[in-house]
């Protein structure tokens, strides 16, 4: 017995290791500060592309059933709703001769509505190129009329650095200048208004994230156009970041300066730190991913949601308002300026640019950065900080059972995947996790609020992700409520898309308000019934004495305790992926009996599966019980194991 014994230590570590293994991207089972739900096969159409995309990029507006698309030599005009293919525009490289032969490739990477047309740059065999596709009167497809230079619009190749916005007839674009990436800054390039560009010494190596234009409908001539870019830290210390992040404004009636002096330049830009961390440890996550703006109907309401990552591999996500963003602008004196402040303040919008004076240009000329920081709106800390190497985020605004809104945060990681994550109050809590490719990261992601969808791009297809996955919390009223999901809420048809007066408690998640749900029944017409997935009724085993053995159960949440409770005792589950396992190494008369897998969330026990284990007769003889578990049986148990879980 003793050789059987040591064998069983040493399979049950080599068991852990193939725990590890399977663990390595899943939830660990009763941490908050992971998914509470594995979410699957939650697309609802979907678009496969004929050749792997390296880049891609989309046009979409909600509530609008056309997609735009561009990818390698072509843009694709998509229906949503079925992704079938409406129209299909090649857009080959211009005089292929003069490029080389690997680098004719035209990648677009530009799409925007601008003026009456779709207005489309590439990287043209590294000579960027932009076309105007204009729709034709006759079969109300788009047909190229004129092409243009798009130096400064599209990068040279799709791996540097761009950005572009369409505002009121206007393109503001930031991309290279020059072959190698090099004099990169952020310029109104086409449109009504005049052409106006950056000062060469405002920006260091910049990476541009994002630019945003936020409406004053009670004042617009002092609409702003929000940049949010990282750029490289002057600073040569060991001690310094390599990189500090910024928002930078300019205001949308800029038209440049005078004749004489800062003509075609920004008289109004400005620049401030952007700081995520811990202000009281000094400690900060400095490299600026993504940038998702949530307008209000009140400008100072706007939220700008911004991801950040470390140096210490960890990702975070700030919170910050447009309204704190001005009062730095607005009031902090400008760095390294100690003399009296002229007026206008630089920076200020007024109806004619060209006529502000000298000194109030020369400070914004010499000194355009804020002394003091922008801060979060949670300050102390960021909002949310995980170890998920998060690369894209966008946020939808929902309005729950008790008519209040809540904000959800979608997260994609680097893996293919994405974090739904409620902001109910300072304390993240994170809904699910959802796989959506296992070969390639998400390039793309739009959402569409009205829709309640997510259009999700990846180099081998494009996605439509429904945001109300309502019946995967239907098991019960506990079930739906503990999800905190608010676009779900239990009704009498079982969990549903949120409506009016059904059962939902987004702000803590308590069951509490399940009891109303008799109340809720009592109502229920006939033709109304529940659904929710049925319990395992109890299984039934015979095994013989003497062999390992194994039970199994699925994880409906991961934020719960699992134990296996048997003749009035428990033990611990033991995780495998998605499933809870109850491991048996030999088969004794105390190991037959009843066995109930229970789950423990907050108040809520329940029951997941029953088994119960009788002795099979007659029974399995062996003179050896070592000989009973050699190290390939055991493997094959927990291969069988993985793949019935895996299944």
């Amino acid at each position: 017995m003793k050789g059987f014994l040591s064998g069983y230590i040493w399979l049950a570590a080599e068991f852990q290791l193939l725990l590890g293994a399977g663990l390595k991207d899943t939830p660990t089972l009763g941490l908050k500060n992971t998914p509470r739900l594995l979410s699957k096969d939650i697309f609802t159409a979907a678009f496969e592309y004929q050749t792997i995309q390296n880049h891609s990029v989309f046009l979409y507006q909600e509530d609008s059933k056309e997609l735009y698309v561009g990818g390698t030599d072509f843009v694709l005009k998509l229906d949503v709703d079925d992704y079938s293919i409406t129209e299909k525009f090649p857009l080959r490289t211009t005089g292929q001769q003069q490029c080389e032969e690997n680098s004719c490739e035209n990648v677009v990477t530009v799409i925007e509505k601008f003026q009456d047309s779709l207005f489309v740059c590439g990287t043209n065999g590294h000579r960027p190129q932009c076309w105007k596709l204009f729709p034709s009167v006759q079969n109300e497809t788009h047909e190229i009329m004129r092409s243009y230079e798009g130096t400064g619009i599209s990068p040279f190749v799709h791996t540097q650095n761009y950005l572009s916005l369409s505002v009121e007839g206007d393109l503001y674009a930031a991309a290279p200048l020059d072959a190698d990436g090099s004099s990169l800054q952020f310029r109104r390039k086409a449109g009504g208004r005049t052409n106006v560009w950056m000062y060469d010494s405002w920006v260091s190596e910049p990476t541009f994230i994002s630019a945003s234009w936020v409406k004053r409908k009670d004042d617009p001539d002092n609409d702003k156009i929000y940049i949010f870019f990282r750029e490289k830290n002057s600073d040569p210390s060991l001690e310094a970041d390599p990189w500090i992040s910024r928002v930078g404004r300019v205001c949308k009636v800029d038209e440049g300066g005078s004749k004489r002096f800062f003509q075609n330049m920004w008289t109004s830009f400005l620049k401030a730190r952007l700081v995520c961390g811990f202000p009281d440890e000094s400690l900060y996550f400095t490299r600026l991913q993504d940038i998702y703006v949530m307008h209000a109907e009140n400008w100072h309401d706007t939220k700008v949601y911004a991801l950040f990552t470390s140096s210490w591999n960890s990702t975070a996500v700030c919170v910050y308002s447009i309204g704190m963003i001005e009062d730095v602008f607005e009031n902090s004196t400008f760095k390294g300026y100690d003399n009296d402040v002229p007026q206008p303040r630089p920076g200020t919008c007024v109806s004619n640019s060209r006529s502000l004076p000298r000194a109030t240009i020369d400070i914004v000329k010499d000194y355009p950065e804020m002394t003091d920081w922008v801060h979060s709106l949670h300050y102390t800390a960021p909002f949310y900080i995980s170890s998920n190497n998060y690369t894209k985020i966008v946020v939808d605004r929902v309005q729950a059972a008790d008519q209040n809104m809540y904000n959800v945060l979608f997260l994609a990681t680097d893996s293919g995947k994405i974090h739904k994550v409620l902001e109910a109050g300072s304390e993240p809590f994170i809904i699910s996790q959802t796989q959506l490719s296992n070969t390639s990261t998400i390039q793309v992601m739009k959402l569409d609020s009205q829709k309640k969808k997510l259009v999700v791009g990846f180099s081998e297809k494009i996605s439509t992700v429904d945001l109300q996955r309502c019946q995967e919390y239907n098991s019960s009223c506990a079930d739906c409520v503990l999800a905190r999901d608010p676009y779900c809420a239990w009704t009498a048809s079982g969990c549903t898309p949120t409506v009016v007066g059904s059962i939902q408690n987004i702000k803590n998640g308590g069951i509490s308000v399940c009891s109303r749900q008799a109340v809720k029944s009592m109502n229920r017409s006939k033709r109304e019934t529940v659904s929710p997935r049925p319990l395992n009724s109890r299984t039934v085993h015979s095994v013989p004495k003497n062999v390992p053995f194994y039970l199994s159960c699925p994880i409906d949440s991961y934020h719960a305790m699992y134990t296996w409770e048997h003749s009035g005792g428990s033990s611990p589950c033991l995780q495998m992926l998605s499933n809870c396992l109850h491991l048996i190494p030999s088969m004794a008369q105390e190991n037959y009996g009843d066995y109930k897998c229970v789950s423990i969330e907050r108040e809520y026990r329940k029951v997941i599966n029953e088994y119960q284990l009788i002795e099979q007769n007659p029974p399995f003889e062996r003179s050896d019980a070592s000989a009973l578990v050699p190290r390939i049986a055991w493997i094959t148990l927990l291969a069988e194991a993985v793949l019935e879980i895996i299944k």
